[in-house]
């Protein structure tokens, strides 16, 4: 973090209406300041760590406490400037049309369009440019996701949003499907208070997780969750929770499709966020047919592309293996059931079996 020459007499409140005010310039909805105090977090965060509900994620427990404490991560942080960006596409097929066509690939709304790391973090950095302009050079580190920064709480304490029971932030006038961003600062800013609470006795997130992740209000366990299951676990998918998985290729977005706070959740007007290569609804068979450099070229920019080739498949057998039986389905899973890879071979197995015990018991 680079050392700020303060202003002889700063009006620190007006800074920080102007900063929220650039921020909605630039594109996000809505921008707040936190604390750089976590306690209540941290400890939560160690407990579920203890239960090992993080599993793969070893990343989670790397960096200690510098997660809870963003004064460790960056000296000299004493605030933290917290923005949100809407990104659901407009043009989009509906979510549930997809997932109600056994035939058909579900994407995670969010991963549709550009990477949002990319997009937001030069917004931010745009935003660090103008705060600079107006205070002069000022200590500052930005982030999207690229370091052990607990997004979500520091959002809430900035007024962002409460923390749901399905542990995504929600926002009463903007539902859930937006990202996050945020910019350590050394800046001793006014902050923003956390908001109540708004989910009351309602359950629909618990009720519709296909694989109970959620095993209790506010209470995630990754291992059992489809978003990590086909995004960030490198492995075998367990079987235990594969028929679970239906037609998710990459991501899952069941408990935010229920949650009754969307409902006021607004389209992105964000070019960038706009559906690429069809894949707000693409046949299972069609993306299974692409090659190690179609998908290169095709997930070129997207936030897809980090599972890789090998990740890609072993989803994508998985959803044709849950897929109806059809001789189309069959010659993809046959074409690929001597792949190099031991683990697209395991879940093509898988699948081929599946369509076979189906035909047995027919």
């Amino acid at each position: 973090m680079a050392s700020m020459t303060s202003p002889a007499t700063p009006d620190l409140a007006g800074l920080a209406a102007r900063i929220k005010a650039w921020g909605v310039e630039l594109g996000f909805q809505q921008v707040g300041i936190a604390q750089a105090e976590l306690p209540d977090d941290e400890r939560r965060l160690h407990e579920w760590l203890a239960q090992r509900r993080h599993g793969d994620m070893d990343y989670m427990e790397r960096h200690g406490t510098r997660r809870t404490r963003p004064a460790e991560l960056v000296p000299g942080t004493v605030r933290v400037i917290s923005a949100r960006m809407d990104y659901s596409p407009p043009e989009a097929r509906p979510a549930d049309d997809v997932l109600g066509d056994p035939k058909l690939a579900y994407v995670s709304r969010y991963a549709l369009g550009r990477d949002y790391h990319k997009v937001l973090r030069i917004r931010l950095q745009r935003l660090a440019d103008r705060i600079a302009s107006d205070v002069g050079p000022f200590g500052y580190r930005a982030f999207v996701d690229s370091a052990p920064v607990l997004e979500k709480a520091l959002a809430r304490d900035a007024g962002l949003g409460w923390i749901g029971k399905h542990t995504n932030l929600l926002n009463r006038h903007a539902g859930s499907w937006f990202f996050l961003g945020e910019i350590y600062t050394d800046l001793p800013l006014p902050a923003d208070a956390a908001p109540t609470n708004h989910c009351g006795s309602c359950t629909a997130c618990i009720d519709v997780c296909p694989t109970r992740a959620i095993v209790g209000p506010y209470q995630l366990d990754a291992r059992r969750c489809i978003s990590y299951l086909t995004i960030e676990h490198h492995g075998s998918i367990p079987e235990e929770f594969r028929a679970a998985l239906g037609n998710r290729i990459y991501g899952c977005d069941d408990c935010q499709l229920v949650c009754p706070w969307n409902r006021y959740a607004r389209l992105s007007g964000e070019p960038d966020f706009r559906v690429r290569h069809g894949l707000d609804g693409s046949s299972l068979i069609e993306l299974f047919s692409w090659s190690e450099a179609q998908f290169l070229e095709r997930t070129s920019g997207s936030a897809i592309r980090r599972i890789g080739y090998e990740r890609w498949l072993r989803n994508i057998a998985v959803a044709l293996g849950n897929a109806p039986r059809s001789e189309p389905v069959l010659a993809a899973l046959r074409a690929r059931a001597d792949h190099p890879s031991a683990l697209v071979r395991e879940h093509v197995a898988w699948a081929l079996a599946r369509h076979r015990s189906t035909t047995r018991h027919a």
